[in-house]
């Protein structure tokens, strides 16, 4: 395959990589959401892109990418972009301990695409999605031969975040093709490790700070329902430790048990209001693991759990922060002694641009790479599919909502390059 090389130019400076391997705020009743046209239950004639972006889907729902083993749906993307007239740079990103433990041994890389041919303008819009999943792989099914709106396409990466890919690949090469945006002003980006902790967008981010580069707009695609979302709940997570005296469990006075007291501080952090606000509603808390003790007629002495918030407050930098340590202070309220807590500081709340006509809109409960994207252009946040089943055994997405996708991605990507140019 040809690449290109192993530089890409963005605004005249070479960026040099590694050669190794709750609540919705509508809009005006009168705008038309894209892609209405191809309602429910609605024969409506195939756009001509239909296929293509059925087979592309397809393709990519076939190549199994859980995070840390994304090598082959790279090397696909980068074959799939460059006969179709893109130049393409993989940007390999470093090994981590948690890539070299749980991947297969091959390179990842992120997938750097600009419409060809190359030159030495600036690149004003970045539209970028992510190629990872969550495991276990779930190989692709459709539900029907007889293709219509309500078909459904099924997966692990059908909707979150593989539709994104589809349908973001299609809008431009339809703008492209349609002579609707001038080819030098996008270039497309989809990275690695989202799921886990977002490694590939950073290094992509470091690499555009350590040349002083940065885009005006960058639309993310995650699934949002065919919405433009406002902005997202901000995230932290920590692992807390409690900590007793062994004894014998007829005696419980004798001793002090670390899972009750893990239990009574845990309780009381679920209770407690960490922060909320009008647009993010309430910061909640998911307990996802605990452990503790080594028998039953012993008093525990040891006790461990994990926990992850959802930040609904704010300022991005801080908020997270600021909720984590509201949570050591309940903690300490249970127990003053027994608690050991270790989080990262994680982020507060994510604010995207959302003013754009014929949109629907909403805020997402999740996080996404939008805030590891480091600068100061302006962020959309779009996708189609439904994150209620993103992680699920039964995550499929809709022919409809590839098509209206591909549809609200046209009308994204030319909001924003108008906006560039002070059009809007």
């Amino acid at each position: 395959m040809k690449l290109a090389g192993t530089t890409l130019l963005l605004a005249g400076t070479s960026l040099a990589f590694q050669s190794q391997p709750e609540h919705q705020i509508p809009l005006d009743a009168a705008l038309a959401a894209p892609g209405a046209w191809l309602s429910r239950g609605h024969s409506s004639p195939a756009p001509s892109y239909r296929d293509e972006l059925l087979s592309l889907h397809k393709a990519l729902v076939e190549i199994s990418s859980v995070t840390y083993t994304e090598n082959a749906v790279g090397n696909f993307l980068v074959d799939y972009l460059h006969t179709r007239g893109f130049v393409v740079s993989p940007q390999f990103v470093p090994a981590t301990p948690e890539s070299e433990r749980e991947g297969n041994g091959k390179p990842r890389f992120n997938v750097i695409a600009r419409p060809g041919p190359m030159t030495n303008s600036t690149p004003s819009l970045l539209v970028t999605s992510h190629i990872d999943t969550v495991p276990p792989y779930i190989p692709y099914s459709r539900s029907d031969e007889q293709v219509s709106a309500d078909t459904s396409f099924a997966g692990r990466g059908s909707v979150d975040d593989k539709a994104s890919v589809a349908v973001q690949i299609t809008a431009v090469t339809e703008l492209l093709a349609a002579g609707l945006i001038d080819p030098k002003a996008v270039t497309l980006l989809f990275v690695v490790g989202e799921e886990r902790t977002g490694d590939g967008m950073r290094y992509f981010s470091d690499q555009l700070q350590s040349h002083q580069f940065s885009f005006k707009a960058a639309i993310f695609g995650e699934p949002t329902e065919g919405k433009l979302a406002c902005g997202h709940k901000g995230y932290f997570g920590c692992n807390i430790t409690a900590h007793g005296k062994a004894g014998h469990s007829g005696y419980p006075w004798l001793g002090k048990s670390a899972t009750e007291v893990l239990m009574r501080g845990l309780l009381k952090v679920l209770d407690t209001d960490l922060g909320s606000s009008d647009r993010f509603g309430n910061t909640t808390i998911n307990v996802g693991t605990i452990h503790g003790g080594v028998a039953p007629n012993v008093i525990a002495e040891l006790a461990t759990a994990q926990i992850a918030g959802r930040v609904a407050i704010g300022p991005e930098p801080d908020g997270g922060r600021i909720v984590k340590d509201r949570v050591i202070d309940v903690l300490k309220s249970v127990d003053k002694d027994a608690f050991e807590v270790q989080c990262n500081d994680g982020y507060g709340v994510v604010k995207c641009a959302c003013d754009v006509p014929g949109f629907e809109t909403d805020v997402m409960n999740y996080g996404t790479d939008v805030p590891n994207l480091k600068g100061n252009h302006i962020r959309y946040l779009y996708g189609p599919g439904t994150i209620l089943v993103a992680h699920a055994a039964n995550e499929a997405i809709q022919l409809a909502d590839l098509e209206s996708g591909v549809e609200g991605y046209k009308k994204l990507i030319l909001h924003a390059l108008k906006e560039d140019v002070g059009e809007l």
